[in-house]
């Protein structure tokens, strides 16, 4: 009997030793090393780039409309936010779209109402303005979507529109592998590259929020 409890007692602490401490400090320490980034999250001082969000002024390049013009969160009116990207439907965390159909009044008149704000704003919208995600969660636009936000943001900021263009160009992602999808901006980079253009040049330098 206390030959088969030393056995088990062994095989336990053998088991706890290789796979509880070794594999994991073994894990940890490859991921550390070839992909530091993914291993310590897309989590920054200004958001997660894997998570989109709202930017509240001109100045500041804008992703899908998850949750600003129509789709804004209003308390006043107990209104969440309709794909607000950080609290969807009310529940900090979930994510989801509208689920507005193609034959909805509703949606006809958010898109409507959207492109009255990007018009207002000298900006000629692309679909990917004027339509939310399907999670609520998309970080990305595509580089035309950022390209036609020129206008507007050089108004807001004082920086020429050329180096705006550069500077979309540099931020560009082009598709996974040279073939799978399309190439795509992640706007938070491109805004945190923005306030390091605008600090080089002088201008109005901040945080991308």
């Amino acid at each position: 009997m206390y030959v088969h409890l030393r056995r088990s007692l062994v095989l336990l602490l053998c088991s706890f030793a290789v796979l509880g401490l070794a594999y994991a400090y073994a894990a940890t320490g490859l991921s550390q090393a070839l992909f530091p980034h993914q291993a310590n999250g897309s989590l920054g001082p200004n958001g997660s780039t894997l998570i989109g969000q709202p930017f509240d002024a001109t100045r500041w390049f804008h992703g899908r409309p998850d949750d600003f013009g129509p789709y804004a969160a209003d308390p006043a009116k107990g209104v969440s936010g309709g794909d607000n990207p950080l609290e969807a439907d009310g529940v900090q965390g979930s994510s989801g779209p509208t689920n507005l159909g193609p034959r909805s009044k509703v949606l006809l008149e958010d898109t409507r109402a959207l492109i009255r704000w990007w018009h207002e704003h000298g900006v000629q919208p692309t679909s990917d303005l004027v339509t939310t995600s399907g999670s609520g969660l998309d970080p990305d636009i595509s580089p035309r979507s950022a390209l036609v936000q020129i206008p507007m943001v050089a108004k807001a900021t004082g920086v020429p529109p050329a180096d705006l263009r550069a500077l979309v160009e540099r931020e560009v992602h082009p598709a996974e592998w040279g073939f799978l999808g399309s190439p795509t901006v992640d706007v938070l980079q491109l805004n945190e590259a923005l306030a390091h253009l605008e600090a080089r040049l002088g201008l109005h330098p901040g945080n991308a929020r």
